[in-house]
């Protein structure tokens, strides 16, 4: 018997230990007696029998799943939950889960509860240690990935944070979702030690798929928005009581240039914007899958729209700029900003110290001298710094293999976040 057919097996159990009420007997019993009797079509009183066994598997099911909502509260955790967190903690939604293991260090490591949907599974957890933690407690263990039935879930973000004394650690780590048919999970951790081999270790705890929370929404979008260098198609939404996820996939040249890509796109709903808290990628032959993650919907949902109001964007400028005339003054790029700092000489290197808006990322960077046309070699030291009008300019070295003297820079264009009126309203059904 493979895994499959024994969950099915399980299951075929659970059903057929499931007893009705005592007093229903009772009331088919009078409902009964009230009917003249009738000769037996055996056909027809298979299907109805069957139709009530599955009416009656439905029901209790179903009020299963409503009551398995509510469990105990996590407690000691209102510091790392957003206000929709909270309010699925203060209603007791989740599932207890009080399993340990010993850490290398004597710390005691528990799973206090999870909480699940079609969008993630949230893990609550308590490190432990009277004699005290340090702040290389938090990076020295990482939670990794979660295992289970038709389940290899990898840990997404999270966070933490200390009591006063420092003996304990309260922590929430997200990770992808989880199988439906998953009875038990396994927790895989690893602790970096000093001067030690990586330690790996796993902890598994019962799980019961019942109480994952139900999807509100989920819907197909399927709209394209054309940009600059490609396009980005928003396939589908799944919104969860716990996070709203938008998916789609991309195929643009410059995607990945700025780490602003996705900060200008806003989920509306009821004409207000959804808290937005991450997104990933990932890549593929043909472009990019993509996810990008905001809190939970609204009750009383009315209207839903996806608004992109920036997405990085390529301007072509094939521009000259002469090193004599422009050292410390600023450079207009088709409205955007270039300051360049200082000319240094470092053995056989030419350093150009630069400052541009933070969403500007130049390209084809050349130097230009009477003997040749230079490459950008590297670029070094990224820091940030304001000037006296508190205007905020990103500074970095643009580092040239050259011992000559240099008379221009030559910009071919450049990556920079564009503004773009996009949206699509998304039906609510």
């Amino acid at each position: 018997m493979n895994e499959l057919e024994k969950q099915l097996s399980e299951r075929k159990i659970e059903l057929q230990s499931t007893t009705a009420p005592p007093e229903l007997e009772g009331r088919l019993r009078d409902a009964l007696s009230t009917i003249p009797p009738k000769k037996a079509n055996p056909l027809k009183l298979m299907w109805r029998l069957s139709a009530a066994a599955l009416f009656f598997i439905v029901l209790v099911g179903y009020q299963f799943n409503g009551f398995a909502y509510y469990g105990k509260k996590f407690l000691g955790f209102d510091d790392l939950n957003s206000g929709t967190l909270n309010q699925l903690n203060e209603a007791g939604m989740g599932q207890n889960v009080d399993e340990q293991i010993v850490l290398e260090d004597g710390s005691i490591l528990t799973i206090d509860g999870v909480m699940t949907d079609a969008n993630q599974l949230i893990m609550y957890y308590t490190v432990l240690n009277e004699e005290g933690l340090d702040e290389e407690s938090i990076h020295t263990l990482h939670l990794h990935h979660i295992s289970g039935f038709l389940t290899n879930s990898n840990a997404s973000s999270g966070t933490s944070t200390f009591n006063e004394n420092h003996t304990e650690i309260k922590g929430l780590m997200r990770f992808d979702p989880v199988s439906g048919f998953a009875k038990n999970l396994t927790l895989t951790l690893h602790e970096y030690i000093e001067d030690s081999p990586l330690i790996e270790k796993k902890i598994t705890f019962p799980y019961n798929p019942n109480l994952a929370m139900q999807t509100q929404l989920k819907q197909p979008i399927n709209e394209t928005f054309k940009v600059d260098q490609g396009q980005i198609t928003f396939t589908s939404i799944t919104a969860t009581p716990t996070s709203t996820f938008i998916e789609g996939k991309l195929n643009v040249d410059n995607y990945g240039r700025l780490n602003q890509d996705f900060a200008g796109l806003e989920l509306i709903a009821n004409g207000k914007p959804v808290i937005r808290s991450g997104s990933s990628s990932r890549s593929h032959i043909r472009g990019y899958t993509f996810d990008i993650r905001y809190d939970a919907l609204p009750e009383n949902l009315e209207t839903l729209e996806l608004k992109m109001k920036r997405f990085v964007g390529y301007d072509g400028l094939n521009q000259r700029v002469d090193l004599d005339s422009f050292v410390g003054e600023t450079i207009d790029l088709n409205g955007k900003r270039l300051r360049i700092k200082e000319i240094n000489r470092a053995e056989d290197e030419l350093h150009l110290i630069i400052a541009t808006e933070d969403d500007i990322l130049l390209d084809g960077v050349t130097l230009i001298s009477e003997e040749a046309s230079i490459p950008l070699s590297t670029t070094l030291n990224q820091t940030y710094t304001a000037d006296e009008n508190g205007h905020e300019w990103k500074l970095r070295t643009l580092v040239f293999k050259t011992a000559e003297d240099a008379d221009a820079l030559h910009i071919e264009g450049m990556h920079f976040m564009k503004e773009y009126d996009l949206s699509v309203e998304i039906p609510i059904k």
